[in-house]
């Protein structure tokens, strides 16, 4: 692994969904989050962040340094057991925390080299919890927060039937079945992050090679998750701040001057404002979109797509 990064990061991630349902409520019969009070849509942080881990997992197949701790169908005290294992340590934890008092340090450190995801985002890992280990709850250098609509939202619900019927006394009452989608039919949300080189360094070892992983998955983070429900759902931008030194040099809040979207059903070319940073404030940087995706405005290296040179048609064969 390489050295833990040396620089703070804020970032700001634009992604949109069109007639798709960005992130149910099971509290509300799975109808897209909303801010009761005001109307926007919220999708949250846990969301997020599982796109990113299920990027990195398709991405690296438990490739060793890059496993996924928190997955579908893992129950949390395995992984907790195997590390437990390899490392030789006695599974009753109280009595080897007395025998070793570095067990912490040791199982943590396990944790963070061969977890991806702990080594980003931090866990609490329950098995150690209970067996009163310092090295439990590890709190990881990234953090997002709720990613919220730059405009207010309007669930629409649609009713859908099918032919496939359940049992066989309602097959001989009815010829279809009646069921509901719950979709927004366009909505831009904007998500903000941060990354803490001060917890890279002195608890998971967060790395320049782990930072670029997480761009990468953010960008892509949409394109190997496509379903009927979630409809069309792309990142549009990832925008990010780098400070020039461990504690950062602006607060984080410059990022919420970044920028001001108002598409309603859409997201057309030359809509969005370029920003430049201003002296003594985090370096700015425009990552590109990932492949196939038109982004409004301009990216590293390239050209806003509505001042690009359309492609000559091509004949048919």
């Amino acid at each position: 692994m390489s050295e833990p990064i040396k620089n703070r990061y804020d970032f700001v991630i634009l992604f949109d969904v069109e007639n798709g349902n960005p992130n149910g409520d099971p509290d509300a019969g799975n109808m897209p989050r909303i801010d009761p009070e005001t109307g926007y849509g919220l999708v949250t942080d846990v969301c997020l962040k599982r796109k990113i881990r299920n990027y990195v997992e398709t991405l690296k197949e438990d490739e060793k340094g890059y496993r996924i701790y928190i997955k579908d169908g893992v129950p949390l005290n395995r992984s907790d057991a195997e590390a437990i294992s390899t490392l030789g340590i006695d599974p009753d934890l109280k009595a080897a925390k007395k025998a070793d008092p570095d067990i912490d340090a040791k199982l943590r450190d396990y944790m963070c080299e061969n977890y991806f995801d702990i080594r980003t985002f931090g866990a609490v890992m329950t098995t150690f919890v209970k067996g009163a280990l310092n090295c439990g709850q590890v709190r990881g250098p990234v953090q997002l927060s709720f990613a919220r609509s730059v405009d207010p939202i309007v669930p629409q619900e649609v009713t859908i039937t099918r032919v496939a019927i359940t049992t066989e006394a309602d097959a001989e009452k009815k010829g279809t079945e009646m069921g509901r989608k719950h979709i927004v039919p366009y909505a831009l949300y904007r998500a903000e992050g941060y990354v803490s080189a001060n917890l890279a360094r002195k608890t998971t070892g967060f790395s320049e090679d782990d930072l670029k992983l997480l761009w990468t998955a953010i960008l892509n983070m949409f394109e190997n998750d496509h379903s009927a429900a979630r409809g069309k759902m792309a990142v549009r931008e990832l925008i990010v701040f780098q400070h020039d030194s461990e504690l950062g040099c602006a607060p984080a809040r410059w990022q919420t001057l970044c920028r001001k979207e108002s598409p309603a059903r859409g997201c057309p070319d030359g809509r969005r404002r370029r920003l430049a940073a201003p002296v003594g404030h985090p370096a700015l940087l425009l990552l590109p979109p990932p492949v196939g995706a038109h982004p409004s405005g301009t990216a590293v290296g390239g050209e806003p797509p509505h001042r690009r040179r359309p492609a000559r048609p091509r004949p048919l064969p």
